[in-house]
């Protein structure tokens, strides 16, 4: 027999689950699909987010621990990268069933274990362990999020070859590591497996690195990764893998030159897709673009006015806290409450890479100011002239900061230590137009980072 529901959710990302919750909190009955229960709580906490950052913490203890005389050879190395392994398993598993348990004990919530597909704009068909059958409801949120986008290149099918779940759940460390893609997910896992004690190479098929970035940003961010013992190859095609059973050789071509080598491992890191591929969406009437990406409007409303999609199924940022505030708009509308706002409200969102030192971004930087023709002063100083930089021995990197001709902060950009701390400061800054003088002149607690601010703003 059909059950019907007041909203059916598909996905257990971070948009998902907070809405299912909310609506139930206000008496609708909600359904709640997810088709991989190591995926309770979505993407972030499960394979994304927080096991990296897990991961980056701990190489990141070992690498300062080098800093201060640990003589460490490969089996010493190894050893901490299986406890660092072990302990983000710990913190995953403690997430996933903290999630499950939210939503399982809540009476308004029904869970589906198994794969929803789209028989028409109300009704959907789940195929799985807990629940088989056909469900309804009025009311549709997609957040099925993404998955890594693979290559089709002869010899791929080798166990040495790996995409981001499976880097982050490796058994042993890489003595040698090639990385395909040097965008910002190739370069947050280089980073942390040289902090390991992995030889890293990044293969990168032209010769931008960061091309979104200012060059001297992005020339500094290469120099200061290349001293972690990062190799950087441009202008590089890959042609074959050949599989060795315990590694795997690497045909490719650099500058017209044919070349050979050999890696433990092959991390593959060109991107992520939105999962849409088994949801039958032509089924309700909801479109897709190009790549796949569920479109919405400014209230992230799909092609089906009944159906909304959220996080990284839609396209766009790929980030969990663009997720919440996803459902901040979608939320509301389910709820039948009148709420005015929309993607559109999103002015400032700040980004931050977990490279060692961290790399962060709010606002505009000169190349995309210099496009608009915006007049601007650059503020600038070098780490090393940061007192708190020197007290942790962490004096790698740079902050920038520019200010409009009506004294407002336009964008900042800053490497260094605390940077994913610090930038949101800045991006409060943006949004409220305050006068740059006010932080400039503010009174910080010290030794930190933030109170630098006294000084780049000078």
């Amino acid at each position: 027999m059909k059950r019907n529901y007041d909203l059916i959710v598909i996905g257990w990302g971070k948009a998902g689950k907070t809405i299912a919750a909310k609506a139930a909190a206000k008496g609708k009955k909600v359904a709640l699909i997810e088709k991989d229960e190591k995926m309770f709580g979505g993407t972030c906490i499960n394979v994304g987010c927080l096991p990296t950052k897990s991961l980056v913490h701990s190489s990141k203890l070992l690498e300062q621990m080098e800093r201060y005389g640990l003589e460490r050879d490969y089996e010493y190395n190894d050893i901490f990268f299986k406890n660092s392994i072990a302990k983000k398993n710990e913190m995953v598993k403690k997430l996933n069933l903290k999630n499950f348990g939210l939503l399982e004990k809540n009476p308004n919530v029904d869970l589906y274990l198994g794969t929803a597909t789209f028989l028409s704009n109300t009704e959907i068909e789940v195929d799985g362990e807990r629940g088989e059958g056909i469900i309804s409801a009025e009311k549709i949120l997609i957040n099925t999020g993404s998955t890594p986008r693979t290559l089709s290149i002869k010899g791929c099918d080798s166990e040495n070859i790996i995409y981001s779940e499976a880097a982050l759940n490796l058994e042993t460390l890489p003595e040698k590591l090639l990385i395909i893609g040097a965008g910002y997910i190739g370069l947050e896992f280089s980073s942390y497996f040289a902090n390991f004690g992995s030889e890293v190479t990044v293969f990168q098929s032209d010769d931008n690195f960061l091309p979104r970035e200012d060059k001297e940003d992005a020339n500094m961010i290469k120099d200061v990764l290349s001293k972690k013992n990062i190799t950087f190859k441009f202008n590089v095609t890959v042609n074959e893998f050949v599989d060795k059973e315990t590694s795997v050789r690497v045909k490719y071509s650099k500058d017209g030159e044919e070349c050979m080598e050999e890696f433990d491992k092959v991390l593959i890191a060109i991107g992520r897709k939105a999962n849409t591929a088994d949801l039958s969406l032509e089924n309700a009437g909801v479109k897709t673009n190009e790549f796949g990406e569920i479109i919405v409007d400014e209230k992230l409303k799909t092609t089906a006015p009944n159906i909304w999609a959220a996080g990284d199924v839609k396209g766009g940022a790929q980030f969990t806290y663009i997720s919440l505030d996803d459902s901040r708009i979608i939320l509301p509308q389910i709820l039948g409450i009148e709420n005015e706002r929309t993607i559109n409200n999103r002015v400032v969102v700040a980004t931050t890479t977990f490279i060692d030192p961290p790399y962060s971004r709010v606002g505009l930087n000169e190349k995309e100011a210099q496009v608009q023709n915006i007049n601007f002063t650059k503020k600038y100083i070098l780490t090393t002239a940061i007192p708190k930089a020197h007290v942790i021995d962490e004096t790698a990197g740079f902050s920038k900061i520019l200010i409009n001709e009506n004294d407002e902060i336009i964008g900042a950009t800053l490497f260094h230590y605390e940077a994913h701390e610090m930038i949101n400061i800045l991006s409060l800054a943006i949004q409220t137009k305050i006068k740059y003088q006010m932080l400039r002149d503010f009174i910080y607690t010290h030794p930190n980072f933030t109170e630098s601010l006294n000084d780049i703003l000078a």
